[in-house]
């Protein structure tokens, strides 16, 4: 900068002149003081009604315009539009407040368009018998001005990234979170139009799941054809983003049916993609030509990301709220849904005057398939019955499998019992009818069980039970046959209570018997952990499993006396095998809690003494619960979780999968194992879509910090792609099945399983 300018507010002037102008008030604006028009940076003067008296060469250069074309005009015809009032309002003051210093910014327009930024310092002088003016001083800032405004809109990017990635963190599902990623980037890029578009199965078009700047109604309804060579299709077709600043000069999108339809001058979009697939595309319009800048499409590209991610959680979410609700076999409802199924038809019968019924079907002799032909072909003869068992009702009606070889029917606004037999009759007849299994044909029967809601108090457990015993009853008679319930069968409920009787006695009499399998670190093929499962050695009916009581030791409030035998029995035999046989770390002891147990808010103390009475390494016991725990735990006030982690207890989440929870839930209980449910394990490397959900269960649950351990472990295949997949443990017959306390005392002693 030349030497003779200096300072006045923060602001370079031309000194000198300004000096000489001072001094020689009475002279003529012809004669300009020397240097005006060498100076560097832009000088001009302007009359009190706002009018160009002079310009130097450096004003004209950044103005891109000629001093003819400038003098004698106002300022006003190349200033912004926007600041066209900012530059009246200082001419306004400095003729109010005579020889102050005004500066401001200002934007002006090149003849091309451009738009260019200044910082102006106005200067009034008075001339003697005439009219003030005003010098100004006018430097170009453009550069600064952009690049503020570029670090501005970056900063306001990476904010709305940052608040959008938040926002899907969150318990939102996706329709909510594609619609607010339409809004943030509509408002960041302020853009005329944004919206996500999901791709349908077949690839040959798309469809608007969220959008801004779109009539709501237009935007549900819009199904948009991606036929080769259209926007959509080219944008499909890349894995960069897509950018078009003007859609009339692109060779490329002639014909277009979108653009046709909706004015559009310039696009730019991003393809969301999944870790297997092209779910869709985020696309944003301009109705009038726009340059989109390099942050901007990363911004976009960005945003996609985050939609990304949260399609790959949906999906995982979906696959295990549906193997949660649906069985993996047949694809039909599972108990759960049944159930919850089942409510709500009694909850409208109580509204309504139509019947409901429940038919329970079980086949008969279906272990003679499984040991006779195997039990594929007993999935495969269950697999075939079960689209034979949903035609033969009404769309209306659910057709659910409970387990193994029984089915439900759940009826609604029947027109009394006889229409309930109909049903029923109709089911045997689809049973009947011939299998092909293998190279063979086979006839199936089945023995059904009708139960009706007859009272205003019905409710679901009580009718599966007594269709369950009108079903016992027909195998009674004879098999492939159906029959109602009534008072006589309500004797069958008696035998559930000698049962409850029996297993009371097999308390007193410790008929109850620890068996223990092991959990292999899979690593390391060594034992990690022992489960201990639970058997009763009854006098008469010989070694039963918990299948055969379990159930009526919950519904009895015998489970807390039961479960009291199992952990005081195991924390003894794993104490003395900690203490017999040296291990770093100790052996860890599983033992499962019910629901029951988990209420109680005395039981995490009484578990942690027991394990402290017998010896039990700290830290060695595992408390396993199931999800449905988790879900009661959310709503209590205090939760028995939180004391069972003070009392220094292990919490392992038993069968994930099967009670869909919520990952939530998992971020919010002090978990520190979990147990991928067999049911995933089963298809691992042969179904897609178990390996799918069972990668992203392991990397959840290690970026939470859990160890994972997955149940049902059959065969080396399985236990190889755990092993890619970086689970922690195994459990399963691959390594062996419970065993008595002998059994697994002599494989503790070695730390060795039969995997190999």
């Amino acid at each position: 900068m030349e030497p003779w300018l200096f300072r006045v507010g923060g602001i370079a002037v031309a000194g000198a002149i300004i000096r000489r102008i001072v001094s020689a008030r009475r002279a003529s604006l012809d004669r300009l003081p020397r240097g005006f028009a060498d100076v560097s940076v832009g000088m001009a003067i302007v009359s009190a009604d706002w009018r160009w008296i002079e310009v130097n060469d450096a004003l004209c250069r950044f103005l891109a315009r000629s001093r003819e074309e400038l003098l004698g005009h106002s300022p006003a015809e190349i200033t912004h539009p926007e600041d066209v009032g900012t530059s009246r309002a200082v001419v306004d003051r400095g003729l109010r407040h005579g020889r102050r210093a005004q500066t401001f910014v200002k934007r002006y327009v090149r003849p091309d368009g451009e738009v260019v930024w200044a910082s102006v310092d106005s200067l009034r002088f008075d001339r003697q018998g005439g009219e003030p003016f005003f010098y100004c001083l006018i430097r170009d800032i453009t550069e600064q001005q952009r690049a503020h405004t570029r670090l501005s809109r970056q900063a306001a990017e990476q904010s709305a990234v940052a608040r959008l990635g938040r926002f899907a963190l969150g318990e939102q599902d996706l329709d909510a979170l594609t619609h607010e990623a339409a809004s943030v980037v509509a408002a960041t890029l302020e853009i005329d139009h944004c919206v996500v578009m999901e791709l349908e199965s077949d690839g040959s078009a798309l469809r608007a799941v969220a959008g801004v700047g779109l009539h709501e109604g237009v935007l549900r309804g819009m199904r948009i054809p991606s036929p080769p060579g259209s926007l959509l299709a080219l944008a499909l077709s890349q894995s960069e983003p897509l950018v078009v600043e003007d859609v009339t000069a692109d060779p490329r999108l002639r014909g277009e049916p979108l653009l046709r339809e909706f004015i559009v001058g310039s696009g730019m979009s991003v393809l969301v993609r999944t870790r297997t697939d092209a779910w869709g595309l985020l696309a944003v319009y301009s109705e009038t030509t726009r340059t989109f800048e390099p942050d901007e499409v990363e911004f976009l590209a960005a945003v996609a990301n985050v939609v990304s991610g949260a399609v790959e959680r949906h999906r995982v979410e979906e696959g295990i709220r549906h193997r949660a609700l649906h069985d993996p076999l047949t694809g039909l409802p599972n108990r759960m849904l049944a159930l919850d199924r089942l409510a709500g038809a009694l909850a409208r019968r109580r509204r309504d005057e139509g019947a409901v019924a429940v038919v329970l079907l079980d086949l008969d002799h279906f272990k003679l398939v499984n040991d006779s032909l195997g039990h594929e072909a007993g999935d495969a003869l269950l697999t075939a019955l079960a689209p034979r068992l949903q035609d033969a009702v009404r769309p209306s009606d659910t057709v659910a499998r409970l387990g193994g070889d029984e089915f439900v029917v759940v009826c609604e606004d029947l027109d009394g019992a006889r229409a309930a037999v109909h049903v029923a009759e109709r089911l045997v007849a689809a049973v009947r009818q011939p299998l092909v299994l293998g190279d063979a044909e086979h006839f199936a029967s089945a023995s059904i069980g009708i139960a009706l809601a007859e009272s205003a108090d019905a409710d679901p457990q009580t009718l599966i039970r007594d269709a369950d015993a009108a079903m016992y009853r027909a195998k009674e008679r004879g098999r492939g046959r159906y029959e109602l319930f009534d008072e006589s069968v309500r004797q069958r409920v008696l035998v559930r209570l000698r049962t409850e009787s029996e297993l009371r006695r097999a308390l007193e009499r410790d008929e109850l018997l620890v068996h223990y399998q092991p959990v292999v670190d899979i690593r390391e093929q060594s034992i990690a952990a022992v489960e201990a499962v639970v058997r009763w050695l009854h006098p008469e009916r010989g070694l039963l499993e918990p299948i055969d009581f379990i159930h009526v030791a919950e519904e009895t409030g015998l489970i807390a006396p039961l479960g009291d035998v199992v952990l005081s029995t195991a924390c003894r035999d794993v104490a003395d095998w900690q203490r017999r046989f040296d291990g770093d770390p100790p052996v860890m002891l599983c033992v499962n809690a019910s629901a029951t147990q988990i209420a109680d808010t005395a039981f995490p103390a009484r578990v942690a003494e027991t394990a402290r009475r017998s010896g039990l390494a700290a830290g060695s016991l595992a408390i396993e619960i199931t999800e449905r725990v988790l879900i009661d735990e959310a709503h209590a006030p205090v939760t028995v979780l939180n004391r069972m982690r003070d009392y220094g207890l292990v919490l392992m989440l038993d069968d994930f999968g099967t009670g869909y929870s919520g990952l939530s839930y998992l971020r919010r209980f002090p978990l520190d194992v979990l147990k991928i449910d067999r049911s995933f394990i089963a298809g691992l490397g042969a179904d897609d879509e178990d390996s799918a959900i069972v990668t992203a269960i392991i990397g959840m649950a290690h970026t939470l910090g859990l160890t994972v351990v997955a149940e049902g472990v059959e065969n080396r295949e399985q236990l190889a792609q755990l092993m890619q997949l970086d689970c922690d443990r195994a459990q399963g017959f691959l390594f062996a099945p419970p065993v008595p306390a002998e059994r697994l005392e002599h494989m503790i002693a070695t730390r060795s399983t039969n995997s190999g």
